[in-house]
Formats: structure tokens, C-alpha cells, sequence
């Protein structure tokens, strides 16, 4: 009783309010207001390349890196290629006061008469939203799909962005009986996939990407890498058609 009269009247004995200071800084911090598209159309493909570009994200196994090591541009003609040929696309927006070092570009239309806070509460649209976050799919429509181009703004990472593109995807290939779905990824990015329900391959495989060697000399000279392979956990399953 004492506790929650400490409670209702505003103080907190120093015991529980170390907890729970503790557990306030350990939070994630939460996302801005978010509008996730799943519509190609949505995305302006000069405005995608900047993404990759923030996120130093290269389409590429074996991009060019600069003495920075910033990977080379992606070609804007290929780009436009992989979005119109992706059988899955999902990009979030948000409003560009949210990205720091951005200006808003609606903020002259939005304040005038009523100040600022009109823009604060107008909904977010990839109209009036920078894009932030970016995903792809690639299937055969039927049977299997993989997943590629997970990225977010480094700014706005760890707050459950990249998580949400992935489940969205995931849904999508779902609610069309396509369950077989992978995840080609680097080491560093294996958590964040485990994390949204991926898994090693229950059959053990071992994915070999047949590609040609960014140091060979002759045009005809190809090499075999051996990949890292997730696979979305069958128990999921069940629970991705509710």
C-alpha cells in the first residue's frame, strides 16, 4: 500500500526508482511516424539511389569501394530494372523533420496560419514523407522468394524499422502460399534476420553463388563462393496467415 500511494502521489522510494530509471535507458527508442507502402509505384528511383547511397548499401558481392570505404553509386538504369522486376516492394516514408540534417521541403506550404503544428499532425504519405527505409522480394510466384535490400537511414536505425519492412514482405509472400524464403546475408546482418524469424537451413544446404571474380583477368574466368543461407523457420508458419 505504501508503495502505490508513492506511486499515485508522484514519489518513488530510491530502490524503485533505480529500476526504473534503468529500464527507461534501456529502451528502444520509438519510431517517428511511419507510412509503409507496398506500392512500386511509390518509389522515386533517384530518390532510392540517395538511400543506398546513406546507407552505403551496394547491390553489388563485390562493390568498388572508394579510400573512405564508400561503396560505388548503384546505376540508376539497373535500378529502375530490379524495382519494375521485384515481385515484392515495400518503402517507408516519414516526415522529413524526423531525419536529422534534412530540411522539410513542405515546410513553407505547411506553417503560415497556425504555425508549425499543422505539418505535426498531417498524416504521412510518400507525397509528403522522405523515404527512410527500403525493401525487396524477388519470386517465381509460386513456390520460392528471397529477400534482398533491407536498409534503413543510419539515423533512424534500431527502432524496429528494418524489423517491420521484413514483416510486412513476409506477410505478403505468405498470404500467397509462398513460404520457402531466404535471406542471403553477411555476418553482420545474420541477428538482425534471425531476429525476424530466420533461420539456418533445417536441410543443412550449402548456397553456392556462381558469380565472376572482381579479380579476374579474363572475361571468361568465373569462381564459385560458397553463401550464408537463412531460411524462414517453418513453425512460423501457422501463425503468418492470421
Amino acid at each position: 500500500m505504501a508503495v502505490a500511494a508513492a506511486v499515485h502521489g508522484g514519489y518513488l522510494p530510491s530502490k524503485f526508482r533505480s529500476i526504473s530509471q534503468k529500464t527507461v535507458s534501456q529502451s528502444k527508442p520509438t519510431p517517428p511516424p511511419l507510412f509503409i507502402s507496398t506500392n512500386p509505384n511509390d518509389v522515386i528511383p533517384n530518390h532510392l539511389k540517395n538511400l543506398y547511397s546513406l546507407c552505403n548499401h551496394s547491390c553489388h558481392r563485390f562493390p568498388k569501394l572508394n579510400s573512405e570505404g564508400r561503396v560505388e553509386p548503384v546505376d540508376l538504369n539497373k535500378l529502375q530494372k530490379a524495382l519494375r522486376h521485384s515481385y515484392v516492394v515495400v518503402s517507408v516514408f516519414t516526415r522529413p523533420d524526423f531525419v536529422p540534417g534534412l530540411v522539410p521541403e513542405l515546410a513553407p506550404s505547411l506553417t503560415g496560419i497556425g504555425g508549425d503544428w499543422i505539418g505535426k499532425v498531417v498524416p504521412v504519405t510518400p507525397g509528403n514523407g522522405e523515404l527512410v527505409g527500403f525493401g525487396r522480394a524477388v519470386s517465381d510466384s509460386g513456390l520460392t522468394a528471397a529477400i534482398y535490400d533491407v536498409m534503413v537511414i543510419p539515423s533512424l536505425r534500431r527502432r524496429g524499422i528494418g524489423r517491420k519492412i521484413v514483416q510486412r514482405m513476409i506477410r505478403i509472400l505468405a498470404n500467397r502460399d509462398i513460404y520457402d524464403i531466404a535471406a542471403l546475408c553477411s555476418d553482420q546482418e545474420k541477428p538482425f534476420f534471425t531476429a525476424c524469424g530466420f533461420g539456418d537451413d533445417i536441410l543443412a544446404s550449402t548456397t553456392m553463388m556462381y558469380t565472376r571474380s572482381a579479380s579476374a583477368d579474363s572475361e571468361g574466368e568465373m569462381v564459385k563462393y560458397a553463401g550464408k543461407k537463412l531460411l524462414l523457420v517453418p513453425s512460423l508458419r501457422g501463425n503468418l496467415k492470421t
